[in-house]
């Protein structure tokens, strides 16, 4: 029985859609695979670029799902194993192999956590309800995670220094990413701007200042926009506990 032609280009024209963000996906993954490969050369700066790029390419690939209604529960799995690779594996061969490998096991192990503790965050984002409140994050998401130390090996590459003599502060910065990515702290998700309409003028002014200050020095103004984003949370959860008791010290006072 012959198909009616009529159909052919329609089924084409779909099955090309639903390709388009698993290709970016593929590109995440394949970015985060590549970091590993010149982590171990010493590539140190191409490494953690590439892991900017696997950054890119996985925020391009749901926004184009929604774009063009294909999201598909194979695509939202395969963008979660590729996030473990790119922002859980990756980052952490990639800060062992420049710094955390001259303190022996415990590197590896500082190492491990980290990985093990990107696996149960996204983890533990897979299974969250839906109607969860998209405003915020339940813990520090697992990219800007790793930008934090991509970004730490990217500066220490800029300025030419290795990794050793730093090598108790970034074993504790990474724990710390760790800690915050499996804790329940808040971080602002910035889902609720909307793009499409009319923002503040300052806004678009810091965009340009943020792009120039990229263009100009990336490893230095990556690693304060997202070491800010990181810190963020937990500096913003200490101020909301202390607005509360501060609220309930009043309470007390009035009750008496």
């Amino acid at each position: 029985m012959r198909s009616d032609p009529n159909l052919l280009p329609e089924k084409i024209r779909v099955r090309g859609i639903y390709l388009l963000p698993n290709i970016l996906t593929t590109a995440a993954l394949f970015a985060a695979f590549y970091s590993i490969v010149a982590a171990m050369k010493g590539l140190f700066d191409v490494a953690a670029s590439a892991i900017f790029i696997a950054m890119i390419a996985d925020g391009l690939d749901g926004r184009v799902a929604r774009l063009t209604h294909t999201q598909t529960d194979f695509g939202a799995q395969y963008d979660s194993l590729s996030d473990m690779v790119a922002f859980g594996v990756a980052p952490a061969l990639v800060i062992y192999s420049w710094s955390l490998a001259n303190l022996g096991k415990i590197g590896w192990v500082v190492a491990f956590v980290y990985t093990a503790a990107a696996a149960l965050r996204l983890a533990r984002f897979n299974i969250q309800p839906v109607d969860y409140d998209k405003r915020y994050f339940q813990g520090l998401p697992s990219p800007p995670s790793a930008a934090v130390l991509a970004a730490i090996v990217w500066l220490g590459d800029t300025y030419q220094v290795s990794g050793r003599p730093f090598v108790i502060p970034v074993a504790m910065i990474t724990l710390c990413m760790a800690a915050f990515m499996v804790s329940g702290i808040r971080y602002h998700s910035f889902k609720q701007l909307d793009f499409k309409g009319r923002v503040p003028f300052i806004v678009v002014a810091a965009l340009v200042f943020v792009i120039a200050g990229v263009a100009m020095a990336p490893a230095q103004v990556l690693f304060i926009v997202f070491i800010t984003y990181a810190v963020s949370g937990p500096i913003i959860t200490l101020w909301q506990l202390r607005k509360v008791k501060q609220r309930y010290k009043l309470e007390g006072k009035r009750k008496k």
